[in-house]
């Protein structure tokens, strides 16, 4: 039976399933669901069961636009049952589909945990242009020491971790979203990627569970110099959005910043810490030997045109294990809106 979750019973045995499986995550847990709907926007939770057990699930964000039309996301999701390998997506998705339908939805996005097939699939799925959920991260194991963990990092990232400190800089739990959000508006000025509103990232920090905010200042001025935003969730700490002010760049306290996110989850009994996101190397480089210095500064060994390449380099210098996941997929249900659609969001700001 397929159904999509109401009571308070409900959630909480679909909560318990989710935290048992092997895909687990933070954008297909109950704490994400009351996120986005902070944001304003629809969550549905569906489910399979055969006989009283879940078999397989998706959490559902379904985001309103103009004229009422919707998209609709499963973030890291269906969780489903597994065979040789794969993850196996039921009728649970074509139920998905066929509410989408009639919801006026333009079109369905999903990003699979891990390599997946739909069985019976009745509709076309190809890969989607957005960079909305990474195909690829680095995660740092906690389990070591800070020594250990210091000593996995390149020498680059060991070596700014202590410019910071020569410099004194001072990092500090804080709940001044105003400050952060300054340093965004800079931040996304100087390097011309779009942000969020300041209500997304103040719902980020005061409706996720286990969210924290990271300001790093100097000691002789305590104005925020830069800023991290960052969730605990199950045995993961993660980092999510970070900003810093130009002017102060020399003083490394982007790495003063990422090092006390990483002892913080640790003091919190966190076994990992995601860096959330980096451009997916190529099959080539993760073949091969170590990239040089001069490779990695022409982006080499990873794919062309990507987005996020800066913050990768940035981020390849705190060491950590590569982690790879399928692109996000798509599932296009009216073609010419939805084509609309994305030339309206490369237009306007």
């Amino acid at each position: 039976m397929i159904r999509v979750l109401a009571s308070p019973n409900e959630f909480q045995k679909y909560n318990d399933w989710m935290k048992d499986h092997p895909s687990r995550s933070l954008w297909q847990s109950l704490e994400w669901k009351k996120y986005q709907e902070a944001l304003g926007r629809e969550v549905k939770i569906y489910v399979r069961e055969k006989g009283n057990e879940i078999v397989t699930s998706a959490l559902v964000i379904i985001d309103r636009t103009m004229f009422g039309f919707s998209t609709w996301e499963i973030p890291r999701g269906p969780l489903g049952l597994r065979g040789n390998g794969q993850l196996i997506i039921d009728n649970l998705f074509e139920a998905i589909v066929n509410d989408a339908r009639k919801d006026c939805c333009m079109s369905i996005y999903f990003s699979p945990p891990t390599d997946f097939s739909i069985v019976n699939c009745q509709f076309s799925i190809v890969n989607s242009s957005r960079y909305q959920q990474p195909e690829a991260t680095r995660i740092i194991n906690l389990q070591q020491s800070e020594g250990e963990i210091l000593n996995q990092m390149k020498p680059k990232g060991r070596y700014n971790i202590r410019i910071a400190e020569k410099h004194g800089v001072i990092v500090e739990e804080s709940d001044d979203i105003d400050a952060f959000y300054e340093l965004i508006k800079e931040t996304t000025k100087r390097d011309r990627f779009k942000g969020h509103s300041k209500k997304h990232y103040q719902k980020f920090l005061t409706e996720l569970e286990d969210s924290f905010l990271l300001l790093a200042h100097l000691p002789q001025n305590k104005k925020p110099i830069a800023g991290l935003l960052g969730v605990i969730w199950g045995e993961t700490g993660l980092y999510y959005y970070g900003a810093s002010n130009a002017s102060h760049r020399a003083v490394m306290a982007p790495y003063a910043l990422q090092w006390k996110s990483m002892r913080l989850s640790k003091t919190k009994g966190c076994s990992s810490y995601d860096l959330f996101g980096i451009t997916p190397p190529t099959i080539q480089s993760l073949n091969k030997a170590p990239l040089s210095q001069w490779e990695r500064g022409w982006g080499r060994g990873y794919k062309k045109n990507h987005p996020w390449k800066g913050v990768s380099a940035f981020k390849e210098k705190f060491g950590g294990e590569v982690v790879m996941y399928p692109e996000e997929k798509v599932v296009v249900l009216q073609p010419f809106v939805h084509s609309l659609l994305k030339v309206k969001r490369k237009l306007l700001p």
